[in-house]
């Protein structure tokens, strides 16, 4: 028999003399392991090793290669301290340890719990197990909530990452100090902003002077910094100057919880409304004086008044660049409204850029949504969709009484299966009986239960389809002959827009409109 045995250790590294080294903890647990499999003479295929990964996170690399590995099946076993070091989560715990492995012909132990495939009879505590370590990452998640919320009232860096500027006090954890060089680069922004030089420009002049952007000064001064995923990384841009040029954080104030989790089991967030905030006035020393920042928040807030034209906002935040993706910047030469990206001015070699009037655009989005809508209400496609949904609503009847059916039967099932279990106690049939009953009932119970999952699914699926063709109908009844666009008809029509440069031979303009529907 082959076995694959699998480590993981969630704490911090504290135990590791350098970084490739592993922790005491896993290599304990490897020892564990080994001797384990020796002692049931089994072939060691691999050791797979997660050192400082969460039991919750789905994305550990050697997790997710003995997870592939298994499904080749290179190995018959699969080896753990405990269940918990394979995965907290329930849904992994059935998904994986209860459905595939048995399906891939995979075994399951985990040596301390007590945990066995093989043995039928510990499935219910393997599901416990499950439960429980649900439970904890659950519980775990909350406290971590709570202390982090309670230090960020007190003013307390918890970040990560210190902003451009600052950097970490080593001798007070939470606490920000200046860095002097990035500081002085702040300063310089700030003052620009004020002489009349837009977010554009002063970005421009940072990249033509070499001045490393905050996340490349980082990289290079050997600091924690989050690794960008956008093109030209290195370089200023104008998103960066304008976040700068309103973050309270360098007048002495901390600002976190910008951002806030959607789940326990994941690591994706979500924005926070601006009064969800969490700021603290005065916990460290400011870069940039009251009197300076006052004076650039009023030339913020006058450069944001809205363009007399009254179209600049029609496609506010909607259109990106093709090039780079940057969000298009709304500007206005005598009476007439552009977009353009911001990018291609920041330096040279940072985007060829894009450029369009919102006219144009505004035009060219009512022809693709009127041209659109002409089809769809073509006769022969009307008749397709009326036969269409025709069938799709038979399809949806016929799919409600099978799930009902399969229902009835998984109820039968149960109540056969408790009607046997009292046969045993009353010892109307032996053990033997009961347990030969028992697993077939249960074996059918389970198919049954699988059914109904699987043709519920198709439901949802008919569902979903007949809701979009509903929309569909809603949206062609609301939009048809549409003469001119408004901020409300962008926002339920367009999910993004995205533009490139124009063509200098044949005048075109890529536009690529990506719709709600």
């Amino acid at each position: 028999m082959k076995v694959a045995i699998y480590c993981r250790l969630s704490e911090e590294d504290r135990n590791k003399h350098t970084e490739t080294d592993d922790s005491e903890s896993i290599q304990n647990q490897k020892s564990m392991l080994v001797q384990y499999a020796v002692d049931k003479h089994w072939e060691i295929y691999n050791i797979y090793s997660d050192d400082d990964y969460a039991g919750a996170d789905r994305n550990r690399p050697e997790f997710k290669k003995i997870l592939s590995d298994a499904e080749e099946h290179k190995f018959d076993i699969i080896l753990c301290k405990t269940q918990s070091r394979f995965t907290r989560e329930l849904e992994l715990v059935e998904k994986y340890i209860h459905g595939l492995f048995p399906i891939w012909d995979i075994r399951f132990i985990s040596v301390v719990d007590n945990a066995d495939t093989e043995n039928k009879g510990n499935k219910k505590s393997r599901q416990i197990n499950g439960l429980v370590n649900e439970w904890y990452l659950e519980d775990m998640s909350d406290n971590i909530k709570s202390v982090l919320t309670d230090k960020r009232k007190k003013g307390v860096h918890i970040g990560a990452f210190a902003l451009y500027g600052y950097m970490k006090d080593p001798e007070k954890k939470g606490h920000l100090i200046i860095d002097e060089e990035a500081a002085e680069i702040v300063k310089e922004v700030f003052l620009l902003f004020t002489q009349g030089y837009g977010k554009t420009a002063i970005a421009r002049i940072l990249n033509e002077r070499g001045i490393p952007n905050p996340t490349e000064y980082k990289r290079l001064k050997g600091l924690r910094y989050k690794q960008a995923r956008t093109k030209n990384s290195t370089l200023w841009k104008y998103y960066t100057v304008a976040d700068m040029l309103s973050n309270e954080i360098y007048i002495g104030n901390m600002v976190q919880g910008k951002y806030g989790s959607i789940s326990y089991k994941t690591k994706k967030n979500k924005p926070r409304p601006k009064e969800e905030w969490y700021v603290v006035e005065g916990t460290h020393e400011p870069i940039i004086e009251r009197e300076l920042w006052n004076k650039v928040q009023n030339i913020i807030k006058q450069k944001a008044k809205p363009f007399s034209c009254g179209t600049i906002g029609l496609f506010a935040k909607k259109v990106k660049c093709l090039n780079c993706g940057y969000t298009m910047k709304s500007s206005k030469t005598r009476d007439r409204c552009y977009l353009k990206c911001s990018t291609k001015y920041a330096h040279k070699d940072a985007c060829v850029g894009a450029f369009i009037s919102v006219e144009r655009l505004e035009a060219t989005v009512l022809y693709q949504l009127n041209e659109m809508i002409d089809n769809y209400m073509n006769k022969e496609e009307i008749e397709k969709n009326i036969d269409f949904n025709g069938s799709l609503h038979d399809k949806r009847k016929k799919l409600e009484r099978a799930v009902k059916n399969y229902k009835g039967k998984e109820e039968d099932l149960t109540q056969v299966l408790k009607e046997l279990y009292m046969d045993k106690v009353k010892k109307t049939i032996t053990t033997e009986q009961y347990l030969e009953f028992y697993e077939n009932f249960h074996d059918e119970k389970n198919k049954i239960i699988e059914l109904i999952k699987e043709t519920q699914m198709q439901l949802d699926d008919v569902d979903s389809k007949l809701k979009n063709e509903d929309n569909k109908k809603q949206i062609i009844e609301q939009y048809t002959n549409l003469k001119k666009l408004d901020r409300e008809t962008v926002e339920q029509l367009i999910d993004c827009i995205y533009v490139g440069k124009k063509d200098k031979l044949t005048g075109n303009v890529p536009i690529e409109i990506h719709w709600n529907f």
